[in-house]
């Protein structure tokens, strides 16, 4: 697969700018490459002119809507933000109240499946909040999610000291990074 292709798909998922040094880390490749990929997807999508954009600013590229459909986007945001949650959505938050803070990498490992979509929806309600560390985005739940629960602090969640501290997603997490699965952990 190309190196715009595999650009791309990583602007796709992830939803905020990434640097070229950052791409080329990822890829395994230089930063030349990745900037004249960049731009060969710049002009591709200018071309195009379809609902999607990718942007360059300050080194970054970013996939983002155009601006035509910011109304279509804005209804369909709003509609999100003020339904219920999804099971997938509670499950992930879930997860980032008792085990925050926690990286994308490992609500992926624990959930078995991306969590990127259902992390945007959570961040964009304004129950999770997103902290940069190490080139790695780790979750944690807002103040928001505290104040609508009702909760002074994460740790008056019910059985709080128990489940954040059970060693089954440690197994779990420690067994998706070998690739290894005991009899026991595929049940």
């Amino acid at each position: 697969m190309d190196i715009a292709a595999q650009i791309e798909a990583i602007l796709f998922i992830s939803g905020r700018p990434m640097s070229a040094k950052k791409l080329a880390n990822i890829l395994k490749s230089d930063e030349n490459s990745i900037d004249n990929a960049g731009q060969e997807l710049l002009d591709k999508y200018r071309e195009i002119n379809g609902g999607l954009r990718i942007i360059k600013s300050n080194g970054n590229l970013q996939m983002v809507t155009c601006g035509e459909v910011s109304k279509v986007i804005q209804k369909f945001i709003k509609d999100e933000t003020t339904g219920e949650l999804s099971r997938p959505s509670l499950e992930t938050l879930t997860i980032i109240a008792y085990r925050g803070p926690v990286s994308k990498t490992d609500l992926d490992r624990i959930r078995g499946v991306n969590c990127a979509l259902i992390l945007r929806n959570l961040l964009v309600r304004g129950l999770v909040e997103a902290k940069e560390k190490n080139e790695e985005t780790f979750y944690n739940v807002s103040l928001d999610f505290l104040k609508f629960l009702g909760l002074e602090d994460v740790k008056q969640l019910p059985d709080y000291e128990k489940l954040s501290q059970d060693d089954c997603i440690d197994k779990i997490l420690e067994t998706s990074e070998t690739g290894e699965q005991s009899s026991s952990d595929k049940e």
